[in-house]
């Protein structure tokens, strides 16, 4: 991860359910939209449930992640769990108040909003201030 902090929030790892659901593709979306805009980066969960030793290893070493599941079936959280990846931030979209259905057109208020939400779920654990995470810092010494 970057060692420049404060900088784009560089260092928040974004892990994202990409399951075969709207909330799925959802996370995906927001994952990939934040990476683009320099909240965090975006990390393969795949290769942490696949328990390859570099990503596992850089999942449990990162200051900064956050796991989005799509629903509560909670694919991301067990993959996590199973790789004995300690969960830091968690965001289930569902309880965002979005509804799982088979609809892959997505809507950007829907990706927006899911944005937002990881924003707040990464500000509201103490790691960073509010205005740091709005402005995508996520480090404690901004």
């Amino acid at each position: 991860m970057s060692d420049t902090c404060c900088t784009g929030g560089n260092n928040v790892m974004i892990l994202a359910c990409s399951g075969g659901s709207n909330v799925g593709q959802l996370s995906n979306q927001a994952a990939v939209e934040l990476t683009r805009e320099g909240f965090g980066k975006m990390f393969c969960l795949a290769g942490i449930g696949g328990r390859l030793s570099g990503f596992v290893q850089s999942a449990r070493d990162v200051p900064v992640m956050v796991a989005i599941d799509g629903c509560q079936v909670g694919c991301a959280k067990a993959i996590l769990a199973n790789a004995q990846v300690p969960l830091q931030h968690y965001l289930v979209i569902t309880d965002e108040g979005i509804e799982k259905n088979k609809n892959f057109n997505l809507e950007q208020a829907d990706i927006d909003r899911v944005k937002a939400a990881v924003k707040r779920v990464v500000g509201d654990s103490g790691t960073a201030g509010p205005a740091a995470v709005a402005n995508g810092c996520s480090c404690s010494s901004c």
